[in-house]
């Protein structure tokens, strides 16, 4: 996800994917712990996209 896609995004549609996102980081955690993740570099790219999604509302004043 790019930074230019959050941008096109309403705000609503930003909470849902910031909430989606940091589900499947919690699932993705829970099966690391568990030795069910294959593909490790699936967590790294679910952390950038949050902070990509963050980095944007900042920017528009959504959160503080």
């Amino acid at each position: 996800m790019r930074a230019r896609e959050i941008r096109k995004m309403t705000r609503e549609e930003r909470f849902k994917q910031l909430k989606a996102l940091r589900i499947k980081l919690v699932t993705l955690k829970t099966r690391l712990k568990r030795g069910g993740v294959s593909n490790t570099s699936e967590l790294r790219n679910v952390k950038r996209d949050i902070a990509r999604i963050l980095t944007v509302m900042r920017e528009l004043g959504e959160v503080q």
